[in-house]
């Protein structure tokens, strides 16, 4: 997503109108004359205003330009009108180009469920949420507290828009502060209330979401990741008997296994794939020219009376063997082998790659061979400990049938506290009948036959069972496994339940838990090794925040010159370069620079992330979004605001550091225009810019252009519709919250702004996620950003208390006590399914029926959907086996048939086609990817 939207770059556009301000108000406290103070506090004002005339000014023009430019760029404005299959896309915005903020306005939010699921859909209404606080309180605001500040009150050395904040209150008028501690427990209760009726619109549609008719029969909502499992239960015979008593049983069990060096291989087959899909491209488009020139010659030759006949110069109807055989060995496409470019040994593209598909493919199987017979022999369930009164016999049918697993008297553990397996001289018909169902289910189990349970995908995932002392393999199994049940509140159980006797054993549980989303590499980890990673990453994170505070600072030097060389006699000279020079330096470079820190940002967090070993990408993102919300409320915020407040009475707090509440609460507003800017910025310039997508504009074409080499090149660029990233989406909009609800009572002007701000963002991504964005619904949370935004809320509440502190003690405790009660009465709702739930799923919600398609074209897409299904059924059989240890080899995806050119290699052309000029386009996805 462009960044034009958010919190990356809009942030920093006005950073030296921050430093200016900040300046005058150090200028202020100083002994300065009183000249030059009230020049300060006359610059602070205009400089709002000039920042409001001109991102006014742009807004106009990107909303102008967006207008005429939208109906002739669909892949950019409206990509979910053609992209998604019929019955799925949706209607085109508006057939008069002028009409379109009408047709946004109407739009209805809750149509972003079903076009890109819930995390959509929550974010959408945080923002209108903020919309419908924000009314109230700006009207009540502006009409009580701007007449309180500033008529018939005046303190020294505030002017402009410094006379509507919380400090131009003179000290022989206090008693008016009763309108600002009125106000402020009103706004405070009105806050609660929406957030406790938003915590419980968001339990009730998650949970709808979660038992609805096709997401509960899906594979995702019946399994569950388990990890740090011990030794003696990493057997799908022992996972089977702890998790088959919950309601339904256990349906399958995937073993995480240490592939090694299958992964790399893997990934070398894939990137073999890729590179002959070029190479085959572009040996046709090479052969296409070649017919083209002959053809052009010919006709030339034919004009003049020649008796040659042309050669053909459809490329559509010549074997791929006259390209391999027509064009000439110099011009065939060529790499070079060596890890660093431009060296190395050169090679035949096409060659190469066939050779390198054929070894990894053979490498491959030969890995999964062994795999295959590791499942088929397998470990024992459970080795017998020493001592043991009775030991258990995995070859015996009857003990396994008849048998009753306990754990009874003083020998239920062994001396090292591992549970020892007995079986029960006492059966009663209960145990013996849920025995023999285990028996049935399993088929054979104790014989070491693969389980009737374990249904598809027979190449890997048969059941792990076999007589005691068996090898364990060449790719034994790590602590981690993935079960899946036969009912949706099964897996839910399983994740509340208490599973293992030790410390830390099989705590850590997942459910809703999609293949796509595994992060492969943090599924063996040690139990204690990720306490260790989590412990280091956060304090990797707090020292990064910490850190980032010395660059931003020096950006914010730069961005101040100004004062800087007028104070240090050493940069004097400065001052005396030419002013479009200190105004380069002043107003460009430092938003420049913050601009590339700010990107660099949430990549390092990212990283710090998956290094806790969080095992899912939805994972990091939830975790990202706390981390990123921390350094944008501490460096976009927090020392922002402190650096005007602290530096401009920095001797009365040394003098008397009892008063920090109070000399805070008085300098403070000093800040207020720099986040009045702010506001303004991202309310005009940063929703008309995500209107218009200049950027992505400009970056499909030229990548269209540059790298639209390959049909499946092609088919990314115009055909898979941008995404977001909600651990940096969600903290951009939080980081307004908590600006807003901090100077909500301060500086009561940036009410009405952020109310204008909000609803604009509200009505921006409300077309972004009907028109044009689409999110992968596999990685889709159910909604789970949502509460954390609802306690970013409260960080705002916070620091909006903390800052009129000698008003405040007793709704802070209000606050912090609400606060514990929201979380403990919704938080262990958040995620698990209640047993209260555990009904029928509930019916899909039907969609409005579609007009009739033509005969042939229902024709077509019936023949689609099966080849679809016929595709989705196959992606099911590999479940949670890793690919590299299921997956086949990714389709060569080439502009023309070529099905059987060369054995072992999978090639195919569906949806591709090249002209006579070598032009790739193409029609649809890939012939292996489901739609």
């Amino acid at each position: 997503m462009s960044r034009t939207v958010g919190s990356g770059c809009l942030n920093i556009g006005d950073v030296d109108e921050l430093e200016r301000t900040s300046s005058s108000d150090r200028e202020s406290r100083s002994s300065l004359s009183g000249t030059n103070l009230q020049t300060a506090q006359s610059a602070s004002t205009s400089t709002f205003l000039t920042a409001l005339v001109f991102n006014a000014a742009v807004f106009g023009i990107e909303l102008g330009v967006f207008t005429l430019i939208r109906p002739y760029f669909k892949a950019i404005y409206e990509p979910l009108t053609y992209v998604p299959p019929p019955e799925k896309r949706i209607q085109p915005l508006s057939r008069n180009p002028f009409l379109w903020p009408l047709a946004v306005y109407r739009g209805d939010y809750r149509a972003i469920i079903a076009a890109n699921g819930l995390d959509a859909y929550f974010f959408v209404r945080f923002l209108r949420l903020m919309a419908i606080i924000l009314v109230p309180i700006w009207l009540i605001s502006w009409a009580v507290l701007l007449p309180v500040t500033s008529v018939g009150t005046s303190v020294a050395g505030l002017s402009g828009l410094d006379k509507f904040t919380f400090g131009n209150v003179a000290p022989d008028k206090q008693k008016r502060y009763a309108a600002h501690l009125i106000l402020v427990y009103g706004f405070t209760f009105w806050i609660f209330y929406h957030i406790k009726r938003e915590m419980r619109h968001f339990i009730i549609t998650r949970q709808q979401h979660l038992i609805e008719r096709t997401h509960a029969k899906s594979v995702q909502a019946n399994t569950i990741l388990i990890t740090g499992i011990p030794k003696k239960f990493l057997t799908q015979d022992a996972l089977f008997r702890q998790y088959n008593n919950l309601p339904g049983g256990v349906k399958k069990i995937w073993l995480n296994r240490n592939l090694k060096g299958l992964p790399d291989i893997y990934d070398r087959r894939t990137e073999a794939c890729a590179k002959l899909e070029a190479a085959e491209t572009q040996l046709l488009r090479t052969a296409a020219k070649l017919h083209l020139k002959a053809a052009k010659a010919q006709s030339k030759a034919s004009a003049k009376g020649s008796a040659k006949s042309a050669p053909s110069a459809d490329i559509e109807s010549s074997p791929i063997q006259s390209a391999e055989t027509e064009v000439p060995e110099s011009e065939r496409p060529t790499h070079k082998l060596g890890s660093i470019p431009f060296f190395g040994e050169k090679v035949d593209t096409i060659r190469w790659a066939r050779d390198e598909i054929v070894l990894c493919t053979k490498l491959l199987e030969e890995g999964r061979a062994h795999i295959r017979a590791s499942d088929e022999r397998g470990p024992a369930v459970v080795d017998a400990a020493p001592g043991d009164e009775e030991e258990v016999n995995r070859d015996d049918d009857d003990d396994d049938a008849n048998g009753d697993w306990d754990f009874r008297g003083d020998s239920a553990v062994d001396a090292d506290g591992n549970p020892r397996l007995r079986t029960s001289d006492v059966g009663n018909a209960h145990a013996l009948k849920a025995h023999q169902h285990v028996a049935n289910a399993v088929g054979g189990m104790a014989k070491g036959t693969v389980s009737g349970v374990a249904r598809g995908a027979e190449a890997i995932k048969g059941r792990v069972v076999g007589g005691g002392g068996g090898k364990e393999g060449e790719y034994p199994p790590m602590n981690s496994a993935f079960v899946t049940f036969e009912r949706q509140i099964a897996a839910h159980l399983a994740v509340q339940v208490l599973a293992h006797h030790e410390p830390y054993r099989m705590s850590n549980k997942y459910v809703e838990v999609a293949p796509v989303d595994v992060i492969w590499a943090n599924l063996g980890l040690n139990p204690y090794e990720q306490k260790i990673r989590i412990a280091i990453s956060y304090a990797a994170t707090a020292g990064l925040i910490i850190l980032w505070a010395f660059p931003v600072a020096f950006v914010g030097v730069i961005s101040n010159i100004h004062t800087v060389c007028t104070t240090a006699s050493w940069l004097a000279w400065i001052c005396k370069l030419p002013s479009v020079v200190v105004g380069i330096i002043s107003g460009i470079l430092p938003p420049v620079l913050l601009a590339v820190l700010m990107m660099l940002l949430p990549i390092v967090l990212r990283l710090l992330a998956r290094l806790e070993g969080i095992p899912k990408y939805t994972g990091v993102e939830l975790s990202l979004m706390t981390r990123f919300f921390i350094f944008q409320v501490v460096h976009s915020f927090l020392i922002v605001t402190l650096s005007a407040g602290i530096l401009a009475s920095l001797n009365d707090i040394l003098n008397n550091p009892t008063s920090i509440p109070s000399i805070l609460a008085q300098n403070l507003p000093k800040a207020s225009t720099f986040f009045l800017t702010y506001i303004i910025l991202q309310g005009l310039s940063g929703v008309a810019g995500g209107f218009l997508q200049i950027v992505p504009l400009i970056i499909y074409y030229a990548k269209l252009i540059l790298f639209g080499s390959t049909p499946r090149s092609v088919w990314s660029i115009k055909y898979v519709p941008r995404s977001v990233a909600w651990g940096t989406e969600f903290p951009g909009m939080t980081l307004l919250v908590v600006i807003t609800l901090g100077y909500s009572i301060i500086s009561p002007i940036i009410n009405g702004l952020a109310c204008a701000t909000f609803f604009a963002f509200y009505q921006l991504y409300k077309y972004l996620f009907l028109y044009a964005y689409q999110q992968p619904t596999t990685t889709d949370t159910g909604g789970l950003f949502y509460p954390k935004a609802m306690g970013h809320i409260f960080v705002g509440l916070y620091v909006q208390q903390i800052c009129l502190w000698a008003l405040m003690v007793v709704l802070i405790v209000i606050t912090a006590g609400f606060h514990m009660i929201i979380n403990n009465s919704y938080g262990p709702l958040l995620t698990a399914l209640p047993l209260s739930l555990q009904i029928a799923p509930a019916p899909s919600q039907s969609a409005p029926a579609a007009p009739a398609p033509h005969e042939a074209e229902e024709g077509l897409r019936s023949a689609q959907r099966r080849a679809d299904l016929a595709a989705e059924h196959d992606e099911e059989s590999y479940g949670y086996a890793h690919p590299a240890a299921s997956r086949p080899q990714r389709t060569v995806w080439i502009p023309r048939d070529t099905l059987g050119l060369v054995c072992g290699v999978v090639v195919g052309d569906r949806h591709a086609v090249m002209d006579e000029s070598g032009k790739v386009d193409v029609s649809g996805g890939p012939p292996d990817m489901i739609q």
